[in-house]
């Protein structure tokens, strides 16, 4: 698999362009996997990048200044402009001083990429307080801690770009019920902030990324990958290459750019070669009541009748046997 870390091999394929060119972006947890790869990506198109990254453990303990700085020496490397940042996300003043350090250090803020995170993955029977909190607060609380602040300066100047990470697990993903609320709800206020901001030029989008990260890859996920390599399924979103995590950071640059003016309140998922749209949700089936409102009885002999046989239960118990 592909160094994910500061090596040539890792930035081949990343030419510089000019796309992004006298924009200043912030991306949080950038200094390692997915965050990393996207700030890589704006930096080649031209845009001035604040490297945030705590550089803490995958579980939220600790900090390490190293990560955000290689990531900075990296678009040095390249011919870019850069600074570190530190900051923990979950705080909203440092969130605060985080986007003065863009204005004052970058000259501006153009381009906010929301990707720093945690896991604290445990069934919802044995899952504590504390790691339901931590978890929110990282990536749902973080996640508006800077846009909040993003948001009065893109107001001001009536432009900007904002890219919220998600995650399929959003859809519901066994012991990580923590992880999955703060994620769909990511969603959720991507398509609100699109609403409030979308008059003033600004436009918000989520993605949900799939790639090995340290916060994901585990033997059996990269296992799966090297077996699908060895049957020949090399296509677009196949093999290795798919859970490569700097494949992430060319829709962000795309996102970031002018040409996506029209894109605005959506999330998609993006997985190699794969990059794909999710629809927004919609009521996919009615029934109605027989008069103005249900009452009980109305209700018990209704729906096994309409939505109902519509319905299984694909979690529940299973049949000895």
């Amino acid at each position: 698999m592909r160094n994910t870390r500061g090596d040539t091999a890792a930035n081949e394929g990343i030419p510089m362009a000019n796309r992004l060119e006298g924009k200043v972006a912030i991306v949080t947890g950038a200094g390692r996997g997915i965050g990393r790869g996207e700030a890589l990506a704006l930096a080649a198109e031209g845009a001035s990048v604040l490297v945030n990254d705590l550089g803490g453990a995958t579980s939220g303990e600790g900090s390490d200044q190293t990560p955000a700085q290689e990531v900075v020496n990296e678009i040095e490397q390249m011919g870019g402009k850069a600074v570190a940042n530190y900051a923990d996300v979950s705080d909203f003043d440092a969130c605060g001083e985080m986007v003065k350090q863009a204005m004052d250090e970058l000259g501006g803020l153009d381009i906010l990429v929301n990707n720093a995170g945690i896991l604290r993955d445990r069934m919802v029977f044995n899952m504590t307080k504390e790691e339901w909190d931590i978890v929110i607060a990282v990536h749902l609380t973080g996640t508006f801690n800077t846009i909040k602040h993003a948001a009065v300066i893109m107001r001001q100047q009536r432009s900007g770009r904002i890219i919220n990470t998600s995650s399929s697990s959003g859809l519901g993903n066994a012991g990580q019920a923590n992880y999955s609320a703060a994620k769909e709800g990511i969603v959720g206020i991507t398509r609100t902030v699109a609403r409030d901001l979308g008059r003033y030029g600004v436009t918000c989008n989520a993605i949900r990324p799939t790639a090995a990260t340290r916060l994901t890859l585990s033997p059996e996920m990269e296992a799966a990958a090297r077996a699908a390599e060895a049957r020949g399924e090399t296509r677009a979103g196949g093999g290795l290459a798919a859970l490569d995590p700097n494949a992430i950071g060319a829709l962000i640059a795309y996102l970031a750019s002018d040409e996506a003016q029209n894109v605005n309140g959506r999330d998609f998922m993006i997985r190699g070669g794969e990059v794909g749209l999710y629809t927004i949700p919609e009521v996919e089936a009615r029934t109605f009541s027989k008069g103005d409102i249900w009452t009980n009885d109305d209700m018990f002999e209704s729906f096994p009748k309409t939505l109902g046989q519509l319905l299984t239960n694909e979690f529940g118990p299973k049949e000895d046997g």
